[in-house]
């Protein structure tokens, strides 16, 4: 029994991280050695956006987040029906935030 109880991680959580981060985009660039993923805010009408937070990972760990999505977005469809919107990434801008079109 004592050997279930070492393999456990005590993982802490600060209150300023379980805040968290609101991004509405992610670009992902990778090397031989490493993926990195810039989450960022962009917002209507204001052509600069910030990285609001980076994180780097190994190939191995990519893939691990990977599947991990898929079975998540798997049991969220599951329970709540298909996510709307999640086909192909846009790969152009400017993005569409869904209100309506302004005009002069």
């Amino acid at each position: 029994m004592e050997e279930a109880q070492d393999n456990q991680l005590n993982i802490e959580l600060s209150e300023e991280i379980a805040e968290g981060v609101y991004s509405n985009l992610a670009i992902i660039t990778h090397s031989n050695s490493e993926f990195v993923l810039d989450f960022i805010r962009v917002m209507p009408g204001i052509p600069k956006a910030k990285v609001k937070s980076r994180i780097v990972l190994t190939p191995d760990h990519a893939k691990r987040l990977l599947l991990a999505l898929e079975d998540n977005i798997a049991k969220f469809e599951m329970i709540n029906g298909p996510i709307k919107g999640g086909g192909e990434p846009n790969n152009g801008m400017p993005f569409n935030f869904g209100g309506p079109t302004a005009q002069a």
